[in-house]
């Protein structure tokens, strides 16, 4: 009888060990094909209008967007005085309202300007004994481009060119401008060169001053002893552009940074679009065009609608499968300058049957939306006979 006992334990043990054995044939686990989302998200997306010639970027700093085209360094012409104005308001730092110090126009002044406008240098008429304070000097700079008073501002913080040019490279490694290296404190030189990027981080950098904010927006400015002068920044004032810096020579072509303001949900936030080596016209204007271009494609909204049942993929094992589909409808938004957002898919484990309507994982969309998935139908895996067979 205790034999008997003992045989049977034996059987009953081996028994569960082998179905132990089986278990994993017995019920597989269920695999998922999810891309149908994806590249939903991709078609939907404008794409963004790069100039068919020359360099170009996007910096919008609200956004964490920092995308170029063709990033090459190339001379920046006028652009070169962003960079004087920033070491400058580094050195005697100016709030709205306020007009720093002055310095009084000597002949050698007035003989330097009549040296510039022989080679064709925008800037602006001084005389003898005039006083200017650095607002004037900036105003100047930034609205007219006028590079006798880059001059100006560089012997007011370095007692001459060639020093401030100095610290304008120093400056520039500082802020980790790698494409960048100035020659100059005007951009006559072709040697005052940079990438668009680099000039798309600057602007960014130099935005912050509420003063330099106001001197951009500004199609005219009255100077002491020159009067009213004109910005040669395209579209400032019109579309919702409000600066910076535009730049021509006949190495650089037409070069500009434009800043325009937009409305990120409650907020006002400002995006950079930078165009270098842009040709044809009077150069200004066909960089002027192609920044605009630029910028008002960037900050186009892309979106898409997924309605319920909206079919993701499928989950099953081998033929016996179901469609994994959105448990409810959505619209998602994002800005053409980011692309599309980020998918990532999270599906649970499955050995046994799904149900119809059962939560089969999720996929999350950028950093805020979180989509249920659902099985449409219901769907069994086949048995250990069928798949014997």
């Amino acid at each position: 009888m205790a034999r008997l006992a003992a045989l049977v334990l034996g059987f009953v043990v081996a028994a569960a060990l082998i179905v132990g054995m089986q278990l994993p044939l017995l019920h597989p686990v269920a695999s998922t094909k999810l891309d149908a989302l994806h590249l939903g998200l991709r078609r939907a997306t404008n794409p963004i209008a790069w100039p068919s010639e020359g360099s170009a970027a996007v910096v919008i700093p609200s956004l964490g967007v920092e995308r170029s085209w063709h990033n090459s360094v190339a001379p920046i012409a006028s652009l070169t005085k962003l960079m004087t104005a920033y070491v400058v308001l580094k050195h005697f730092p100016l709030a709205v309202g306020e007009t720093g110090p002055c310095l009084t126009i000597t002949p050698d002044d007035v003989t330097a300007y009549d040296q510039l406008k022989l080679t064709d240098q925008s800037s602006v008429a001084v005389t003898s004994g005039e006083s200017l304070c650095e607002i004037d000097l900036l105003n100047g700079l930034l609205v007219h481009s006028a590079s006798n008073y880059a001059v100006l501002l560089a012997t007011m913080v370095a007692g001459n060119v060639t020093s401030f040019t100095s610290l304008m490279n120093q400056t520039a490694e500082q802020l980790g401008l790698n494409g960048t290296h100035y020659d100059d404190v005007s951009g006559f030189s072709n040697q005052s060169v940079s990438t668009a990027l680099d000039q798309g981080r600057l602007a960014a950098l130099l935005m912050r001053s509420p003063l330099v904010r106001d001197i951009v927006d500004q199609t005219s400015v009255v100077l002491p002893f020159a009067g009213t002068v004109y910005s040669f920044t395209p579209d400032v004032g019109i579309d919702n552009v409000i600066g910076v810096k535009s730049g021509r020579t006949a190495a650089a072509g037409g070069c500009d940074v434009m800043a325009m303001t937009f409305l990120n949900g409650t907020t006002t936030d400002v995006a950079y679009a930078v165009v270098l080596g842009q040709r044809g016209g009077n150069l200004l204007g066909p960089a002027g065009e192609a920044a605009l271009s630029l910028e008002q494609s960037a900050l186009t909204q892309d979106h898409v609608r997924l309605g319920a049942g909206t079919v993701v993929g499928t989950i099953g094992w081998g033929p016996h499968r179901t469609h994994v589909v959105l448990a409810r409808s959505v619209r998602l938004t994002w800005w053409a300058a980011k692309g599309p957002p980020s998918t990532q898919v999270h599906v649970r484990t499955f050995s046994s049957g799904i149900r119809k309507g059962q939560v089969v994982g999720f996929v999350s969309v950028g950093a805020r939306a979180r989509l249920a998935l659902i099985a449409s139908a219901a769907v069994a895996p086949p048995s250990l006979w069928q798949r014997l067979r």
